[in-house]
């Protein structure tokens, strides 16, 4: 298992990031506890000109700011006043792409995420039930992904582009003719891990 660098991350663009990173571990450290889920669904957020992005028309706010930075930070905001987000920052810094993370398959520390959830199913198939059982919270804005609390592994799991189930993002409805681009990623639940 290999620790994505931040060349990995300063190189793509959100579109193709947010491809390449299923299949990939979600891994977070917290307290001492490892947990680790295969990305299985993605959402990407390609920066000024994307009527969707937080960053559009170069919107800078205390809140999106970690989106300028250079790749390899992650973003992390609360929606509704109750999930926390957890984006994954790429390109170059003043380059605000980002790629949402929407689902994982959890592979490691189940009994810690249920802990987590406080249910006795574990769910993670939406962008707050994954931050939730992972330990991921608003404080983990800017963390840098290759650290030793939040970081992505390459686990040698390839999708092949066929598996890969493409659309429109979801609930961007605001974002106009945007709201239709083919920016959702996710794994055909036939072939989820």
């Amino acid at each position: 298992m290999v620790k994505l660098s931040t060349s990995y991350y300063v190189s793509r663009n959100a579109a193709k990031a947010a491809q390449e990173l299923l299949g990939r571990a979600l891994v977070t450290n917290i307290n001492g506890v490892r947990t680790a889920g295969l990305i299985t669904e993605t959402e990407a957020y390609m920066g000024v000109q994307d009527r969707a992005s937080h960053a559009y028309g170069g919107r800078r706010t205390g809140r999106n700011e970690v989106m300028y930075a250079a790749g390899g930070v992650a973003y992390v905001y609360l929606c509704y006043g109750i999930h926390h987000l957890f984006n994954v920052v790429v390109l170059d810094k003043d380059v605000p792409h980002a790629v949402l993370v929407r689902a994982i398959h959890p592979i490691e520390g189940q009994g810690t995420m249920l802990a987590r959830r406080g249910v006795k199913k574990l769910t993670t198939g939406g962008p707050g039930t994954l931050t939730q059982a992972l330990g991921i919270r608003t404080a983990h804005n800017g963390e840098d992904l290759t650290g030793q609390l939040i970081w992505i592994e390459d686990v040698g799991v390839k999708v092949p582009k066929k598996h890969i189930i493409i659309g429109p993002r979801i609930g961007v409805d605001y974002a106009g003719e945007d709201a239709l681009l083919p920016y959702r990623f996710r794994i055909a639940p036939s072939h989820l891990l």
